[in-house]
Order: structure tokens, then C-alpha cells, then sequence
């Protein structure tokens, strides 16, 4: 895919922000922002869901090292229900943003709309994070922050199985639905938690 480079902006305080959850039923979604250091280029960055865990793991370390300035947020399962799943990926990555240690100049967004509330001017890449680094870096951040978060959840609710779907809508997860029912951290308004609890 072809690597994008901004007609706009070309100074070095570009910050690439990008979310990890928009898909499962349950759980909160992550954003993370990340302003790449040039001086200290870090190599095998690439779509976080191309990547295996443990060459996500191993970068997500080396980014939080490396990079000017990093954020990572979420949106929880409430926010999630009441605004809508995309207004909430804006809301966390909005967030994230903001969290940031250093104000960018510029932000590049994975996907094609950009979050409302940036503190400068903004650009939209569709697949960013298969093509600009630093939405590459974040997406790793996000998932990995949120590959954790679910896990965590697991050894809460042992019987769903979250460490190995992540709360994807599998068919595993569905099963362990029908048989337990909803947990805390479930999305009443994605459409088969919905189903569900409609009965």
C-alpha cells in the first residue's frame, strides 16, 4: 500500500491518532495518539492487526521509549451505548490527543473523519495505519492497551472466554451469551447483545 505523506503539513510535530475496538460486543474502545521523534526512527511499524502480539508487544514498548509524546484513551461502554460506537472512537481519540505531553502542530487520523475538539488542524487517511507511522504507532498502542484491558476482564468473567476473542462477536462468544448472559461490560445497543436482551 502506498505510504501517505501530507501535501499540508511537513514539519516534525505530527501527531497519528487511531482506535482498537470498534467491533467487539463488549468493553471499552482505546484510542491512542502518538508524535513520532525522527531523530529515532522505529522500524517494523505497521498495521497493529498485521502484526503478531509479540512483535506488538515488544513495539509497544518501544514506542512509549522512543516517541515525543504518546496518549492513550478510551471511551467507556456507557459513552459507547449513549453516543454510538463512531462517536465514541472520535470522543477517545479526541481524548487521546489531548493527552498528549507535547501540543502537535498537525494530526493525522486513521479512517475518514476527523474527531471533533483537535487542538490544530487535521487530516483523514483511509488505512493510515498501513500507511503513515505515527498512525501506525498508535494503533499498536490502542490495541495493545485494549488486548489488555479484555484480559484482565476475563479473569472477572472466566466463563466468556475474552481472553481468546477479545470480545469479538465469535461464535464462541455468542454461545457463552446465550448461556450466561449479559455481563457489565457488554454493548447493550451493538445488535446481537441487543437481540438478546430484547429476548
Amino acid at each position: 500500500m502506498e505510504p501517505f505523506v501530507s501535501r499540508i503539513y511537513f514539519g516534525d510535530l505530527l501527531a497519528g491518532t487511531d482506535e482498537a475496538g470498534r467491533g467487539p460486543l463488549a468493553g471499552e474502545v482505546v484510542a491512542a495518539a502518538v508524535i513520532l521523534d525522527p531523530a529515532q526512527p522505529i522500524t517494523g511499524l505497521a498495521d497493529s492487526k498485521k502484526l503478531s502480539e509479540k512483535k506488538r508487544e515488544a513495539l509497544f514498548v518501544e514506542i512509549q521509549e522512543k516517541a515525543l509524546a504518546y496518549g492513550i484513551a478510551r471511551a467507556t461502554i456507557e459513552e459507547i451505548d449513549e453516543l454510538n460506537i463512531l462517536h465514541a472512537s472520535m470522543l477517545a481519540m479526541s481524548r487521546a490527543v489531548a493527552l498528549l505531553s507535547i501540543e502537535p502542530e498537525y494530526v493525522l487520523v486513521d479512517g475518514n473523519r476527523i474527531p471533533p475538539n483537535l487542538p490544530c488542524s487535521a487530516e483523514a487517511v483511509v488505512k493510515g495505519d498501513a500507511r503513515h507511522a505515527a498512525i501506525s504507532a498508535a494503533s499498536i498502542l490502542a490495541k495493545v492497551t485494549r488486548d489488555r484491558d479484555i484480559v484482565q476482564v476475563a479473569q472477572i468473567y472466566p466463563e466468556y472466554g475474552f481472553e481468546k476473542h477479545k470480545g469479538y462477536p465469535t461464535a464462541l462468544h455468542l454461545e457463552a451469551i446465550r448461556l450466561h448472559g449479559i455481563t457489565p461490560i457488554h454493548r447493550r445497543s451493538f445488535g446481537p447483545v441487543k437481540k438478546i436482551l430484547e429476548g
